[in-house]
């Protein structure tokens, strides 16, 4: 009997920091307010599992932590690195079968990868073979730092053309301005939303939204369960 369909997105970062936990939990609190019962699911984590608890806390602490996140390592390396680290593996396929616990209890899943989209998760499954292997559509974020359109292009084309749906970008300001003026064009809030608005020009079509730094909604707001159950509108 086939399992019956779970709505997801798949939060996934242009590299490593860049505001993907910030970016999905706003995402389950938001569907949460909208009344949805949402779960969360990060595959794997290493550098500890403080990611995975905070993604917990926002989905409203359903089933329980190891649900959210049944692999995790201690040292701050990529996955299967931080894994050799403790005398272990990734088991690649719980990667995939992990987020069966979910499947009848919630309504959708927000799943975070582990670094970049094209970031290894284990010797030989990156991020885009998790989301190509979940069929979940895949909001690219990226930290709003100098260089974020070039890097959410490269994301985005990339993910496009390896097949992947881009449902959205989210530029998520991961620099505090440290009293300096919104207006100064070298804020970090004004280069990331400067950068926003040009992927915005760049990449039409798709959804272009802003976290700000310390912010607990992204604007304009994003509609989870819509972006992820909508249809892909096709690759350029």
């Amino acid at each position: 009997m086939l399992s019956p369909p779970l709505p997801g997105l798949f939060v996934a970062g242009t590299d490593t920091d860049a505001g993907k936990t910030a970016v999905a939990t706003t995402l389950l609190r938001r569907l949460r307010a909208d009344g949805r019962r949402p779960g969360a699911y990060k595959p794997v984590a290493s550098g500890g599992n403080g990611d995975a608890l905070a993604l917990w806390e926002a989905a409203g602490r359903p089933l329980g932590p190891s649900a959210v996140c049944p692999q995790w390592f201690q040292a701050p390396l990529a996955p299967h690195h931080a894994a050799r680290a403790e005398g272990s593996e990734i088991d690649e396929e719980l990667l995939v079968s992990g987020i069966e616990p979910w499947r009848g209890t919630v309504e959708i899943v927000v799943v975070e990868g582990a670094g970049g989209l094209f970031s290894p998760l284990s010797l030989r499954m990156l991020n885009a073979d998790l989301a190509h292997r979940l069929g979940f559509p895949v909001i690219v974020v990226d930290g709003g730092r100098l260089g974020c359109v070039g890097r959410v292009l490269a994301a985005a084309i990339a993910a496009r053309a390896s097949g992947l749906d881009v449902a959205a970008v989210v530029v998520s300001q991961t620099e505090a301005d440290d009293g300096l003026s919104a207006d100064d064009p070298t804020s970090p809030a004004r280069i990331a939303a400067d950068g926003a608005d040009e992927i915005r020009r760049r990449l039409p079509g798709i959804p272009v939204a802003l976290l700000a730094h310390g912010a607990t909604e992204t604007l304009p707001a994003l509609d989870g369960m819509a972006l992820a159950t909508r249809r892909s509108s096709g690759r350029p």
